[in-house]
């Protein structure tokens, strides 16, 4: 299934991004990227490193994102 990668900060998604919500994009970028839908086994490491390195560069964004004017609980 091709989707496209969303946006992952309030308020555009209604509630916290959950690590899978951040794996699969990060796994749609890989994708985008590398043009591979799934990776032949020789290149699988790399594939998956990428994935893991992304996801975790994307919580520490959304992690470290101020947002203005956004309700608090």
């Amino acid at each position: 299934m091709c989707r496209s990668i969303k946006t992952l900060r309030p308020p555009a998604l209604p509630g916290e991004a959950t690590g899978e919500d951040m794996r699969a994009a990060a796994l749609q970028y890989v994708r985008k990227v590398s043009g591979f839908r799934a990776p032949a086994a020789h290149n699988r490491e790399v594939f998956d490193r990428a994935v893991d390195e992304i996801t975790a560069a994307t919580m520490t964004l959304l992690d470290g994102l101020e947002i203005r004017g956004a309700a608090r609980s």
